[in-house]
């Protein structure tokens, strides 16, 4: 067999291969833009020279305490500095950051610290009454770093130290490295446990590179954009964000509180030209005051994903000036994986027709390597008619390492060699995707999965109830919240605000059934609950 010659002595080497890792976004940046202004949060401004510092002090002060490759650090914090900070500070040491959903249990919090093997924690203070609580069900006992931010209106110290104090221990020349394989850890985000317990996401070094710098480009990033960070953190590590504007020395500004009129005081402020969130984010900027309104710059870019946003919606934030571009993905493609790439020959076409386009799912990221929708039983891509259903697949490098202590599930997700989304879609003419339904029953709610069958769970734990069944009802505000319906067992009464009332005292509030029908369960002949039937009900009530 002849040689190949290009493989001849021509092996990679430290002079001509670096394992890729978004850490470096940050050791750039401060290099080319050490003055530029790198993070906002109310009065106080960090550049890219003191980022980079703050970012290695962390790294060094984790380090001291033994902490590194393999090990988890978590996060309970909303949009603020030292989030930012966490995204490099903790990987830089080998770790991996686990930013905690704040909307969360103390009991789902308990079970993600231990799952986690949680080492260290970093919390905020507004959080501490949920802290604590959660770290009496606790069987790991994490190092805890109080953040004691300015901002912050509530809440005590319970931690070992200051994040401040504990910044100052640490090394701003610390000399981190790279992983050594791009294949290692660099974050770990939890589902919301569509099933039962929420499942651990890992997302590695290279996939995060990939998936920031897919961002750039798809979205076409400029230089130095001004970013109000509305999206939060601990979703999908903000969608890569952290690293994508990182990248591009563009401005962080950070905001706590996501409140529409937060949010328009931070755009006039800062000249804001970016953001990102959920479609109750587009809800909150539509239903201000038109005082808010006059606030925001024109031509405002916003990128909008989760549950898909109304034609109404879009149509609206259409002739209020934004421009707005819809994506698609999972927690397990590293957030946003699949855009409506724009074709400049729809601007000829009506608004309603525009709005109908862009909110279509779209097709994939440059960095991912490829999107069907497919019979999950045969494989078989389905037409391209905008009719005919099948499940959406994606496979490429935007694609998680897999699930954190679960190798059944993992290997299950990853079938035949794609990634099986459990959404439904259809693919249209031109090669678009379009979600259709979700055969998960998941609900999105303001950007939060809400699992139906962790609903019903606490519903059935009611004396009165005797069956219940829970769908997705379209919300304005939200996008959809949960609706129950629910059979009395015999003898038994109970109301629409005692059920609510209920759930609220053993769940986690955001996942509470907004609203209560009581009746009989349509099924079928085998005694399985018609779902499809209660949604179309839950629609028109």
């Amino acid at each position: 067999m002849t040689k190949n010659p290009y493989q001849a002595d021509l092996d990679s080497n430290r002079a001509n291969y670096e394992p890729l890792s978004p850490l470096t976004f940050l050791s750039r940046s401060a290099d080319v833009y050490p003055d530029k202004t790198a993070i906002v949060h109310g009065d106080l401004t960090y550049s890219y020279r003191e980022f980079y510092a703050r970012a290695r002090r962390l790294a060094s002060a984790i380090t001291k305490h033994g902490i590194g490759e393999g090990d988890t650090v978590s996060m309970m914090a909303p949009n603020i500095p030292s989030v930012l900070e966490a995204h490099y500070g903790v990987p830089m040491t080998g770790a991996v950051l686990n930013t905690l959903n704040t909307r969360l249990d103390a009991e789902a919090l308990a079970f993600i610290l231990d799952h986690a093997e949680c080492k260290m924690l970093l919390t905020d203070r507004e959080f501490s009454p949920l802290i604590k609580e959660a770290l009496t069900l606790t069987k790991s006992q994490p190092i805890v770093i109080d953040i004691d931010d300015s901002l912050a209106e509530s809440g005590e110290l319970i931690g070992d130290m200051e994040y401040e104090a504990f910044l100052a221990t640490g090394d701003p020349e610390f000399d981190w490295q790279g992983p050594a394989d791009e294949w290692q850890a660099i974050s770990l985000n939890y589902t919301s446990g569509t099933t039962g317990d929420p499942k651990g996401v890992v997302y590695h070094h290279r996939g995060a590179y990939l998936s920031a710098m897919g961002n750039a480009v798809s979205w076409s990033l400029p230089k130095h954009p001004v970013y109000l960070w509305t999206l939060p953190m601990f979703h999908c590590n903000g969608w890569c964000f952290p690293w994508t504007l990182t990248a591009v020395g563009g401005t962080h500004v950070c905001l706590r509180k996501i409140e529409a009129s937060a949010i328009y005081s931070e755009m006039q402020r800062n000249k804001v030209d970016h953001m990102c969130g959920a479609p109750i984010i587009l809800s909150m900027l539509i239903n201000a005051s038109d005082e808010d309104k006059a606030k925001a710059p024109s031509g405002v870019k916003f990128m909008v994903a989760a549950a898909p946003p109304p034609a109404t919606v879009l149509a609206e934030m259409d002739d209020m000036g934004f421009d707005v571009t819809h994506v698609y993905g999972l927690t397990e493609t590293y957030g946003p994986s699949v855009l409506c790439d724009w074709n400049s020959d729809w601007n000829e076409k009506s608004v309603e027709d525009r709005a109908a386009l862009k909110a279509r799912q779209g097709v994939r990221y440059h960095a991912l390597a490829d999107l069907d929708v497919m019979d999950p039983e045969t494989m078989t891509p389905v037409p391209h008619d905008g009719a005919t259903m099948g499940e959406v697949m994606l496979r490429g490098n935007l694609i998680m390492k897999g699930y954190l202590k679960n190798p059944k599930t993992t290997q299950a997700s990853f079938k035949d060699g794609w990634f099986h989304s459990g959404d439904l879609g259809v693919i249209h003419e031109d090669g678009y995707l379009e979600l259709r339904d979700r055969s998960k029953d998941i609900i999105i709610s303001g950007g939060e999965n809400i699992s139906t069958i962790e609903v019903e769970g606490v519903l059935y734990k009611h004396p009165a109830v005797l069956e219940a069944a829970v769908v997705a009802r379209p919300d304005d505000k939200w996008g959809e919240t949960p609706c129950a319906f629910i059979t009395l067992r015999e003898g038994k009464t109970a109301s629409e605000k005692e059920i609510i009332q209920f759930c609220r005292e053993n769940m986690a509030h955001f996942k509470c059934p907004k609203t209560v029908i009581f009746e009989e369960l349509p099924k079928t002949s085998t005694g399985k609950v018609q779902k499809f039937v209660l949604r179309e009900r839950a629609k028109n009530i």
